[in-house]
C-alpha cells in the first residue's frame, strides 16, 4: 500500500472499529441499565412480540386474582348477614313451640308473638341492608318511595292531605313494596285509602295493589279519635297508625276527627249522607278510594340481582367467567319450601302465634325457613370453594406465565457483564488504536526532512 498523508486508511479503519465496539458497549449497557434482553426490537422482534403479550396477560391475571378476591370477600358478607338470620330463626322457633303449649293464655302469647314478629321484620332489614357496594346480596333493598306527585291537589292522591287529617305517609316494609313478579317495575304496585263503618265504629280501610292485582287489606279502628271521643286530637297534637300488614304507616292531625265522626254518623242501613252502603271518601269522589289512591316508585339498582359474573381469567370467553347466583332470603321466601310453593314467613301475619294453632303452623313454617336457609348458605359455600379453587389456578397461571416471559425478555446480568467488559476493552483499545493510527503520517515528515 502506498504511502501518503492525505488518506489514512489505518486510521479510518481504527475509527470504523471503534464506532461499532462503542455502540456494542452502549446496547450492553442500556440493557444492563434496564434488566431486559430485549430493550427495542432491533434486539429480538420475535420475543419482544410475544413477550408483550405474556406482560398483558400476567398483568391480566392479576387483576383476576384480586376480582377474585373481591367476590371471596362478598360472599363472605353474604354468608355472616345469613348467619345472623339463622339465630333469629332458631329465636322464631323457640317462641312458635313456646307459644304452642296450652298452659299459656291469651295474653302470654301476645307476648310472644310481638317479639315473633319484630324478629320477621329484623330478618327482612338485614336482608334489604345487606350489600357489597351497593350489590343487593340477601334480597332487594327496598329503595322504594312514594309518588309524592299523586298528592298535589287534581292528582289520585290529593284527598291525603293535612287539611285531611293526613300529615304525612311513610313505608314501613320495602321488601313487600319492591316485589315485582312481573319484572316490569313498581310502579304497578299502589295503595288506596278509604273510610269504613261497621256497627258504631269508624275504620281506616286500605287495599294495596302489587303488579295491578289487590292484593291485601287491611283495617284499623279509629272511633276513639273522633272529635269527643277518648283519644280526640287537640290542636297541634298527631298520632300515628300504622298498618303492618301492609308496611305501611300515617301520621294523623286533629282534623283526622271530622272525617272518623262523619264516618259514624253514616245511617244504620249504610246508606248515609254520602250515599255509600258502608264507607265514605275522604273528599270528593265517585267510589271509596278515589282520589285517595298512591303509586310507588323504586329505583330497580337496589333488586337482588340474579346472578353477578366476576371476570377470573385474562380472556373474553365463558370460561374466563364465574357467574355467582344469588337466593332472597327475607321474610317472603323462606318458608316457601324448596319448590318456592309452600307459605313463608311473611304469610303468618300479624298474628302469627296469638293462638295455639297458629302458633303449631309457625313450627312447621320456621322449620322450612331455617331449611330453607340452610340451602342458601350452601349456595354461597359452593361458590366459596369454587373461587379459592379458581385463585389457585391464578396462582399457578400467573407463575408459569411470568416464567416464560422472564425467559424471553429478562436479562442475564452475568453472561451480559461479560460482554459488556469485552466491549469496554475494544473500546480503549480502539481508541488507543486509533491514537497511533494518527501518529503513522507523522513517519513521513522524516522523508522530507532528508
Amino acid at each position: 500500500m502506498a504511502l501518503n498523508i492525505i488518506s489514512n486508511y489505518a486510521a479510518n479503519l481504527a475509527h470504523r472499529n471503534l464506532t461499532a465496539s462503542d455502540a456494542a458497549a452502549t446496547r450492553s449497557l442500556a440493557k444492563l441499565s434496564s434488566g431486559t434482553r430485549v430493550v427495542s426490537a432491533r434486539d429480538d422482534a420475535a420475543s419482544m412480540a410475544i413477550g408483550a403479550r405474556l406482560n398483558a396477560t400476567a398483568q391480566a391475571l392479576k387483576t383476576a386474582t384480586v376480582n377474585v378476591g373481591q367476590a371471596n370477600s362478598m360472599l363472605q358478607i353474604a354468608d355472616g348477614g345469613m348467619a345472623t338470620i339463622d339465630d333469629i330463626l332458631v329465636r322464631m322457633k323457640t317462641l312458635a313451640v313456646q307459644a304452642s303449649s296450652g298452659n299459656l293464655s291469651d295474653t302470654e302469647r301476645g307476648f310472644l308473638n310481638d317479639e315473633f314478629t319484630q324478629l320477621r321484620d329484623e330478618i327482612d332489614r338485614i336482608s334489604s341492608s345487606t350489600n357489597f357496594n351497593g350489590i343487593q346480596l340477601l334480597g332487594d333493598g327496598g329503595d322504594v318511595s312514594l309518588d309524592y306527585a299523586n298528592l298535589n291537589s287534581g292528582n289520585q292522591g290529593e284527598d291525603i292531605s293535612p287539611a285531611n287529617g293526613f300529615d304525612g305517609i311513610a313505608i314501613t316494609d320495602n321488601n313487600y313494596w319492591a316485589t315485582d313478579a312481573n319484572n316490569n317495575g313498581v310502579n304497578d304496585n299502589s295503595f288506596k285509602l278509604h273510610f269504613v263503618k261497621v256497627g258504631n265504629s269508624a275504620l281506616i280501610n286500605v287495599v294495596t295493589t302489587i303488579d295491578g292485582v289487590n292484593d291485601r287489606v287491611q283495617s284499623i279502628d279509629v272511633t276513639d279519635f273522633a272529635t269527643g271521643g277518648t283519644k280526640a286530637l287537640s290542636a297541634g297534637e298527631k298520632t300515628t297508625v300504622t298498618f303492618d300488614e301492609l308496611g305501611l304507616s300515617f301520621d294523623l292531625n286533629n282534623n283526622i276527627s271530622t272525617i272518623i265522626a262523619n264516618t259514624i254518623t253514616l245511617g244504620s242501613d249504610g246508606a248515609g249522607a254520602d250515599g255509600f252502603a258502608t264507607a265514605q271518601v275522604i273528599g270528593g269522589g265517585a267510589t271509596p278510594g278515589d282520589n285517595s289512591t298512591v303509586r310507588m316508585l323504586a329505583d330497580n339498582g337496589q333488586k337482588l340481582p340474579a346472578n353477578i359474573s366476576f371476570q377470573i381469567g385474562a380472556g373474553n370467553t365463558s370460561n374466563d367467567r364465574l357467574a355467582i347466583s344469588f337466593q332472597s332470603v327475607d321474610s317472603a321466601a323462606l318458608g316457601t319450601g324448596a319448590a318456592g310453593t309452600e307459605d313463608g314467613l311473611d304469610d303468618l301475619g300479624v298474628n302469627a302465634i296469638s293462638t295455639a294453632a297458629s302458633a303449631q303452623n309457625a313450627v312447621e313454617v320456621v322449620t322450612r325457613a331455617i331449611d330453607d336457609l340452610q340451602r342458601a348458605r350452601a349456595n354461597v359455600g359452593t361458590y366459596q370453594n369454587r373461587l379459592d379453587f379458581a385463585g389457585q389456578n391464578l396462582a399457578t397461571m400467573l407463575e408459569n406465565v411470568e416464567e416464560a416471559r422472564s425467559t424471553l425478555l429478562d436479562l442475564d446480568v452475568a453472561a451480559e457483564m461479560t460482554i459488556f467488559t469485552s466491549k469496554q476493552i475494544l473500546v480503549q483499545s480502539g481508541v488507543a488504536m486509533l491514537a497511533q493510527a494518527n501518529q503513522m503520517p507523522q513517519n513521513l515528515l522524516r522523508l522530507l526532512q532528508g
